[in-house]
């Protein structure tokens, strides 16, 4: 297994990785670049060019975005990924659709006892993004890197799989009520992996947004980051973050789950884990870390869920072709 750790705990050399974030108004979308690593792993990237992204996101339009669940199951349509007699999926939990031959329930009718509600942690945070003239909302988490300024979150938060990054990216950490206690990050780079942006492969919906400075200094530095760990043994146990947004919940607090992994039976295909969960569409890409609390490894993102009253969400495993592209953006 692989691990690195923050600075503030440990005194293991950083590597880091990076990416950042959607489509906006202001900004033009260029061609992604797709370079092979030293391990053949192949990683794409795109240039951000978000200047006016901060001011962009006025407390209407973050207070309006969307839940980024629509961009995972629109992923999924696109990539075909699904066999006929599959559970369909959605992106977190709480999307649009539903297992087939189950009648989906209605949203207020989730156990609540399957999230938590938390403080606002200072490297957790949340995301906003434009993609497609659209305006969206996921979850992400600063990660200890050399450059100091990269945030994980989730691959459909960053690219469409397949399709265009997005622009008016940008991190907002340890979000509450529409505050913005660090301030508004805007991104430099996105970073994923090239069969997520090529192909909208569910296994590595993960992606690394390295954020430039504000007021001259780095993201690390304002809040901290959490080390992360590839290739660690399936079936631990996790506790994940994030600010779900559809209904019940309104995207303005953070909650968490926790719970041991197990393989999603219905897409083995994906590789993926699962732990009790019913955080809802804004919750993507929130971190999944080791352990009982927000000091561990992080070791996985929020990715998706089935049905529209699901009580587990499912993360992909962190191995070699994720751990590539974090090298990749930590180098830029």
């Amino acid at each position: 297994m692989t691990k690195t750790k923050t600075l503030a705990t440990s005194l293991l050399s950083l590597s880091a990785a990076a990416i950042l974030a959607l489509v906006g108004t202001t900004s033009a979308n260029a061609a992604p670049v797709n370079t092979t690593d030293s391990s053949g792993a192949s990683v794409s990237s795109h240039a951000a060019s978000d200047t006016g992204a901060a001011d962009y996101w006025t407390p209407e339009r973050m207070k309006n975005a969307k839940s980024g669940d629509i961009l995972g199951v629109k992923a999924l349509e696109r990539g075909k990924l699904l066999n006929l007699g599959k559970a369909q999926v959605t992106e977190a939990p709480g999307a649009v659709s539903s297992i087939p031959g189950q009648q989906a329930a209605d949203s207020t009718t989730i156990d609540r006892k399957v999230n938590q509600s938390e403080t606002p942690v200072k490297h957790i945070g949340k995301i906003f993004f434009t993609l497609g003239g659209s305006n969206y909302v996921c979850s992400g988490n600063s990660v200890t890197a050399a450059n100091k300024s990269t945030v994980s979150t989730a691959g459909h938060c960053v690219n469409e799989g397949p399709g265009a990054y997005a622009t008016n990216f940008v991190f907002v950490p340890a979000y509450l009520n529409g505050a913005a206690p660090y301030g508004k990050w805007t991104a430099k780079a996105l970073y994923s992996p090239t069969q997520w942006a090529s192909n909208g492969n569910m296994q590595y919906d993960t992606a690394f947004a390295v954020m430039n400075t504000l007021n001259g200094q780095k993201l690390a530095d304002v809040v901290g980051s959490s080390g992360v760990q590839f290739n660690a043994a399936r079936g631990l146990s996790y506790k994940s973050f994030g600010y779900p947004a559809a209904s019940p919940f309104n995207g303005e607090s953070l909650k968490s789950c926790s719970g041991t992994a197990t393989n999603d039976p219905n897409n083995p295909q994906f590789n993926t884990q699962g732990i009790p969960c019913n955080m809802t569409g804004g919750s993507s890409g929130g971190p999944w870390f080791i352990g009982n609390s927000s000091t561990g490894y992080q070791n996985s993102i929020n990715s998706y869920g089935y049905g529209s009253n699901s009580t587990t969400m499912y993360g992909p495993y962190w191995g070699t072709v994720i751990q590539s592209t974090y090298n990749t953006a930590a180098a830029s």
